[in-house]
């Protein structure tokens, strides 16, 4: 898949395109990218698909905007796996902002991208002020050469998919209802980085996943399995227990952090890139009086983890099994 950024001067060839912000790459996303893939084979065209980066609302209102289920990266890997060519990152800044909607259709999607087939779902708006819709994008199709096709929401088990429907769920752990949204166990994916090796020093080691943001869409303590280690063990992947929170027995006022602690598993994976898949909450995160109160509960959540596994084991295996993602893009 290639990635590209800002708007073009000119078209490479012209394609079939989709516009949004992808975040999760839920069902409802994967439906439009299916849609795609099939009208651009029919016409004969690339695939594209336009993300915004950072999301408007996060230039806009940042304290306000929604909490991200994916960082740049996870979707863009996530895009790469359903299939699509071409991605084109728009930066959302002032200047983007202002672009007035008739101006939108003209420089970005005509000149710029040379768009044939267009899809776009049905609560999508564009242009400075949110004045483009559906209709004006119908009304200007015909003139400008290209097709437009709106898509409508997708339903599962009577709930429209969207990213915040994921948020939600994630939010009251209801990990159940994600995995059926997302069509996938969620993950949270990052590089090793060093931490405060508390962990060693109290007898459960962890793997500290350097996270994108600082709002990750959970919290609380996690069976987990992580993917990413195929270079340095067999299998390539591990079942442990995760921490994602701010870890109060530690710090005050501490920034979210996610630990992994990998069962049976002593090597160095500084530097490498862990996919965490989700599976599981065994509690939420609490403050503890002291850090020998701390270890035990550890001792404890790992005994709950490992118990987990043992009686889900061959249902989260096959689970698993769907998520396997590029490593590289």
């Amino acid at each position: 898949m290639r990635v590209s950024r800002g708007i073009p001067v000119q078209p490479e060839a012209p394609v079939a395109l989709t516009i949004g912000n992808f975040d999760g790459v839920h069902l409802g996303h994967q439906a439009m990218l299916a849609r795609l893939k099939e009208a651009a084979a029919r016409l004969g065209l690339s695939t594209c698909v336009m993300i915004f980066e950072p999301h408007p609302r996060e230039f806009f209102a940042p304290d306000q905007a929604p909490t991200r289920l994916t960082s740049l990266r996870e979707k863009l890997e996530l895009l790469a796996a359903a299939g699509v060519e071409r991605v084109q990152i728009c930066r959302f800044n002032f200047d983007f902002a202002r672009i007035s909607a008739e101006d939108f259709i003209v420089r970005v999607l005509q000149h710029g991208l040379a768009v044939r087939w267009l899809l776009v779902g049905d609560d999508f708006r564009f242009g400075a002020r949110r004045a483009g819709d559906f209709s004006m994008l119908k009304k200007y199709s015909a003139g400008h050469g290209f097709e437009v096709e709106e898509m409508p929401g997708y339903i599962v088990n009577g709930l429209r998919v969207s990213s915040t429907a994921v948020r939600e769920a994630l939010a009251r752990a209801d990990l159940g209802l994600v995995k059926c949204l997302l069509g996938r166990s969620y993950s949270i994916s990052g590089r090793v980085v060093n931490g405060d090796k508390l962990g060693k020093k109290i007898g459960f080691p962890t793997a500290n996943i350097q996270l994108k943001h600082n709002r990750p869409p959970l919290s609380g303590i996690f069976a987990v399995e992580a993917h990413g280690i195929a270079k340095l063990s067999s299998p390539s992947s591990a079942r442990g227990v995760a921490s994602l929170g701010v870890r109060p027995t530690i710090h005050e006022n501490g920034k979210p952090v996610l630990e992994v602690h990998l069962f049976d598993f002593d090597r160095e994976i500084y530097g490498c890139h862990l996919r965490v898949f989700f599976l599981h909450k065994l509690r939420n995160e609490e403050k503890y009086p002291d850090l020998e109160t701390l270890t035990r509960q550890i001792g404890r959540d790992v005994e709950n983890a490992k118990n987990f596994f043992s009686s889900h084991s061959s249902a989260f295996s096959a689970d698993i099994g769907k998520n396997r993602l590029p490593r590289s893009i």
